[in-house]
């Protein structure tokens, strides 16, 4: 199984363990939108608050230094966004996450 599809497996099973073993511990995850940064911890309890919710997650690319992948994802506020990430791996995990985001009519 790909880090990828692990990290998504985690992500759905609200996998705190799994979480903190796909993520490397200096995990930064840039929101270009809210312009600030968030680190393992935040997304990890982010994750598991439930608030994020994956459809049609597509694996576009994925090697041992990078993985792109392509999801419609809802959020408790009602908004839905089509989700484009870039992740960059470092030791085996997940190092760095970046994405872009359109947002769909409900």
């Amino acid at each position: 199984m790909s880090l990828l599809e692990k990290w998504g497996k985690a992500i759905d099973s609200l996998d705190e363990a799994a979480m903190d073993e796909c993520l490397h511990n200096d995990y930064k995850f840039t929101l270009h939108s809210a312009g600030k940064t968030l680190t393992k911890v935040d997304v990890i309890n982010w994750v598991k608050s439930g608030d994020i919710k994956r459809d049609r997650v597509r694996i576009l690319y994925e090697n041992d230094e990078i993985g792109v992948e392509h999801a419609f994802v809802s959020f408790h506020d009602g908004n839905t966004q089509a989700v484009l990430a870039f992740l960059t791996y470092k030791d085996g995990k997940i190092y760095t996450a970046e994405t872009g985001a359109s947002n769909l009519s409900s």
